[in-house]
């Protein structure tokens, strides 16, 4: 479930015209409760709040009503960590599964491409205390999680020392035992053209070597179910 807006201003969003043009339209709380069932009776296996920051107390009172009405399945909050720790505590005991970004580690890289300068620091804090309040991810009988902690590194041109930054704070702060997705998809959106040194896809050797840092750091749960396809489509 797509949120319009954004607390971030991201300029490479690969869904800019939900986040920055305000695609969308406004609906009520019961509304909210509405298709929250509605996508449980059609199989769905999780409820996936995909921007929720700038309108968790909304969220929340659509989740109440859903939860009166039956609503059992895992609620995920998909957020790019720019949230206060108050906030995530707020939630503490509502999330099942937080899939948390974390983008870049430089603040000046932060405020030239997120719009944010203290984004770092801020998603540093939020995602730690994410991890407090659930954890490593755990999965069903089925292999459908159901309850845990799910990092997402989008790997940008020429910014491999981003990531590595990044990956050695989760191995110090957090644990190599999380689960940890690298994202090679990376592809010019958004504004991404007005900033030539990221109007380009990533290339192979690229995500390869970012995929190497995250071996030799030590973490045990890499996501890399899209490795072939993007083996296919990155450029040399």
């Amino acid at each position: 479930m797509f949120f319009s807006g954004c607390n971030l201003a991201c300029v490479f969003c690969q869904t800019y015209e939900i986040s920055r043009e305000g695609l969308g339209q406004e609906i009520s709380s019961e509304n909210l409760a509405s298709i929250m069932l509605e996508l449980s009776q059609k199989g769905c296996h999780n409820i996936n709040l995909v921007s929720p920051s700038h309108q968790v107390y909304q969220i929340l009172e659509g989740l109440e009503l859903a939860w009166a009405k039956g609503l059992t399945l895992p609620v995920v909050y998909n957020t790019g960590s720019y949230d206060k720790v108050e906030t995530l505590k707020a939630l503490e005991g509502l999330i099942d599964i937080y899939l948390a970004d974390f983008k870049l580690w430089s603040p000046e890289l932060a405020a030239k491409y997120l719009g944010a300068r203290d984004y770092p620091e801020v998603a540093k804090k939020a995602i730690k205390e994410m991890y407090r309040q659930v954890g490593d991810l755990v999965f069903d009988n089925h292999g459908l999680a159901r309850r845990g902690l799910i990092l997402r590194h989008l790997v940008m041109p020429g910014l491999l020392g981003e990531t590595e930054k990044i990956l050695v704070f989760l191995k110090e702060e957090l644990s190599t035992d999380i689960y940890l997705n690298l994202m090679g998809h990376y592809h010019p959106a958004g504004q991404a053209h007005n900033f030539s040194e990221i109007n380009r896809t990533l290339t192979k050797k690229e995500y390869e070597e970012a995929l190497k840092i995250a071996k030799d750091l030590g973490f045990k749960n890499l996501d890399t179910t899209h490795r072939a396809l993007l083996e296919l489509l990155l450029p040399d």
